[in-house]
């Protein structure tokens, strides 16, 4: 049986993966969930696999060097998913330490303890082992509208601190690749969406706002441009590059969806009034009447979109859920259990997701 160490996996894309991982396969994997548990981090995210045999939850923090070796020692990891991160943008404008911190700091402490577990003494690495380290498009900066896209030789060019600290962990995963042979890989991946994110993210901060009858903040002009990757699609290609990538390679995910900020405000409101029932009476408070144009958020990236050439050429993924499709499931689901999104917004404060 093989087993997975998934950093962050009570977040969004972590959770996510998990119960994908176990819906693939089963009881033929052992999967250890080590989460911090700070503010995004929910358990309830993964109450359907919680008493799975082949499933443990260790609370950690991946900056306790003493705890993450503590896991290496009691068991035999044969895979590491990395998902564990601080990720939203204007926190970290407002405190770039904490990403350092984490997502810096806590790559290193992980790397470290992989290596120290799975090197031989002639230097080489143990059979069937392997690193997966999850990072994003933001790490390439900001693209002209239009033109281009990002590949994987894209030079790094991050414009905020949650940017610079997922470049930073980005190199030192290549560095551990090219100076040790650490049997690792890279994903950078465009704008994840789908059930069980985090309500100060855009598109459940949107449902969230609208529901509740609140406005709906929107940046500068409304025209920053981003590619959605329904989140499935995003783990099922952790998975292939797990499975099936080349060492050392460095992967882009995208979900080859561009839409303008404006635009995703529009079609998520007419999708939720849509799909709520008639009987519903916040379907008449739902209208483009909720969006508040607010300052530009500082450094904020014009726009983002991924080439996803490599990774389709040589493991045969592209992106199963269309835009469409993958937007009526996320506003669905998050209709259907109302009572999840209560409950987080009230562990984060109301007034976090004004």
């Amino acid at each position: 049986m093989r087993t997975y160490l998934v950093t962050g996996g009570a977040g969004f894309i972590g959770s996510n993966y998990i119960r994908y991982m176990f819906g693939r396969y089963g009881c033929d994997i052992f999967i250890i969930n080590v989460d911090k548990l700070t503010y995004a981090g929910n358990l309830d995210n993964l109450k359907n696999v919680s008493q799975k045999d082949n499933y443990l939850f260790i609370k950690a923090d991946i900056c306790d060097a003493s705890a993450v070796r503590k896991i290496f020692k009691e068991h035999e990891i044969d895979r590491i998913v990395h998902f564990a991160a601080e990720s939203h943008v204007d926190r970290s404008i407002r405190d770039p330490e904490a990403f350092v911190k984490t997502n810096v700091l806590g790559t290193l402490i992980l790397l470290n303890a992989a290596k120290d577990a799975w090197q031989l003494e002639d230097g080489a690495f143990k059979e069937g082992k392997k690193f997966l380290h999850v990072s994003t498009d933001e790490v390439y900066g900001s693209l002209p509208e239009g033109e281009g896209c990002f590949y994987e030789t894209t030079a790094y060019d991050p414009h905020s601190p949650y940017a610079a600290s997922k470049a930073s962990s980005d190199m030192l995963v290549r560095s551990y690749m090219s100076t040790y042979k650490f049997p690792a890989n890279i994903t950078n991946c465009s704008n994840n969406y789908g059930p069980y994110q985090f309500p100060e993210k855009f598109i459940p901060l949107i449902i969230s706002n609208a529901l509740a009858g609140k406005s709906i903040p929107l940046y500068g002009d409304g025209n920053h441009v981003r590619d959605w990757l329904y989140v499935t699609d995003h783990v099922r290609a952790i998975d292939m590059v797990q499975e099936q990538g080349r060492l050392f390679e460095t992967y882009n995910i995208g979900g080859h969806n561009e839409r303008k900020n404006i635009d995703m405000i529009h079609i998520i409101l007419e999708t939720i009034r849509e799909l709520l029932p008639e009987r519903d009476m916040r379907r008449d408070n739902i209208s483009e009447g909720l969006i508040l144009y607010v300052e530009d958020r500082k450094g904020h990236d014009r726009r983002y979109a991924i080439a996803s050439g490599k990774i389709k050429k040589e493991l045969g993924w592209e992106p199963k859920i269309t835009f469409e499709e993958g937007i009526r499931l996320t506003v669905r689901w998050y209709l259907e259990n109302e009572g999840w999104l209560q409950n987080v917004k009230r562990s984060m404060g109301e007034n976090d997701t004004r």
